[in-house]
């Protein structure tokens, strides 16, 4: 028995109790190309954003377990074409999203393992123990529908923060509170949620209605102590969660970077991330994937395309009948197929024939509309179950940057950096 081992399982055994609840599906699930995967099949985990490299949709997370976090090593994720990204309660890209900040994930095991941009990992990677990090902390889903920060996680799942007792000195210092359902648990106190404590400091951005308020701010105003404890009450806010580490060796503790008070706040969040994204998309275009394509003569087609989900209405309201569409292929990464003098270079064009929604609620990932469209010229990336990017010809037209698209060769080495870079832990 190596020394320390004892010590380990010991540590890991108190520790196990403070693990987030993630229960994983009783068999991995393995994503079908043009299908969107069920969500309730996902492998559920969270963990603090290491590393990001936004061009090709993929980073690592130190992906929370039952052992001391700060010996987590960083766990290679990438997004599925499909995936949903939310940062603030709105859509987002990776690159919105600063370091540090702790994510929740809902993933799959790679749907072709030959094309992952990551790491292929054993199918059970995430039952093996790793050091003293304990288990859970690499699963080899890695392959992520969705992706969302704590208020996001809050927003969907109907969840609220509750504050209970803050402990300050020196504009900063310790809160205790509970992530409950918004409605309550009920007179029989059902459920109850388990209280954690979360560091604070003078950086910590305190959101009330249009204002910015620093913790200095709130004691200069007497709504908190300058020294010591004050009860809050159960009062009930929406909290942004990072990771920082703990001068009094605490294992796994995290920390407030935000904190929304009011609905006003909150909303105004969403709005600015919303109007970020909005403006994102227009500029790289509205990724989809082929359904089929009606092959006419001279290298026209007809072609239907799905798009995907989780973005503002205002960009799928754009897509009209009768309108002009312009339609590039795209790798898995989102990447445009080319773009030396920009993506519309290399892009078929053709008006919109149709615009259909299909009833009933869309699985995660789809928009639940389908584009229909005609084409002067059908290239090797529109062929169905491909990814491509479309836009109506009322979006801007502009250049992307070179690492956003691929460029003349066809290798992986080309396409992005291999996942050589990643180690596999």
């Amino acid at each position: 028995m190596k020394p320390g081992f004892t010590l380990f399982t010991i540590l890991s055994s108190m520790l196990a109790v403070a693990a987030p609840a993630a229960p994983a599906a009783e068999e991995p699930f393995r994503p079908e190309a043009g299908k969107f995967p069920p969500l309730e099949k996902a492998h559920s985990y969270r963990g603090e954003l290491v590393f990001v490299d936004h061009a090709n949709r993929r980073g690592s997370l130190r992906v929370q377990g039952a052992g001391t976090y700060f010996r987590n090593a960083p766990h290679p994720f990438a997004l599925l074409p499909y995936a949903v990204v939310r940062y603030h309660g709105a859509p987002a890209d990776l690159r919105d999203i600063p370091l540090g900040t702790v994510l929740h994930v809902r993933a799959f095991l790679p749907p072709d393992p030959k094309l992952s941009a990551v790491p292929v990992l054993p199918v059970n990677n995430k039952d093996k123990i790793a050091g003293y990090s304990g288990t859970g902390v690499a699963p080899a889903e890695n392959h992520v529908l969705l992706l969302e920060d704590e208020p996001s996680h809050c927003q969907r799942e109907g969840l609220v923060w509750k504050l209970k007792e803050l402990d300050l000195k020196n504009n900063e210092g310790m809160i205790i509170a509970s992530r409950e359902p918004k409605a309550g648990t009920g007179a029989g106190g059902e459920n109850k949620a388990t209280e954690e404590k979360l560091t604070f400091d003078a950086a910590t951005r305190i959101w009330r209605g249009r204002e910015c308020l620093t913790p200095a701010e709130l004691i200069a105003d007497g709504l908190w102590p300058s020294s010591g404890k004050k009860s809050l009450d159960g009062q009930a806010v929406l909290l942004g969660i990072t990771w920082k580490p703990t001068p009094d060796g605490v294992f796994t503790r995290f920390h407030i970077s935000d904190i929304w008070l009011d609905e006003a706040a909150t909303q105004r969040a969403a709005q600015n991330q919303t109007e970020i994204h909005k403006a994102f998309i227009r500029s790289r275009w509205m990724p989809a994937w082929v359904d089929a394509v009606e092959y006419g003569k001279f290298g026209r087609a007809t072609v239907t395309a799905t798009l995907f989900g989780g973005m503002d209405a205002s960009l799928y309201a754009d897509f009209q009948k009768g309108g002009q569409l312009l339609v590039n292929g795209a790798e898995n990464t989102l990447k445009h197929a080319g773009g030396a003098y920009g993506p519309a270079h290399m892009a078929s064009k053709g008006p919109i024939m149709d615009v259909t929604t299909a009833s009933g609620e869309a699985p995660l990932g789809s928009s639940g509309i389908q584009v229909r469209f005609e084409t002067d010229l059908v290239i090797e990336g529109i062929r169905p179950g491909r990814v491509v990017r479309v836009r109506p010809s009322n979006w801007p037209q502009v250049q992307v940057p070179r690492e956003e698209y691929v460029g003349d060769g066809s290798n992986a080495e080309d396409r992005f950096p291999t996942p050589d870079i990643f180690p596999k832990y």
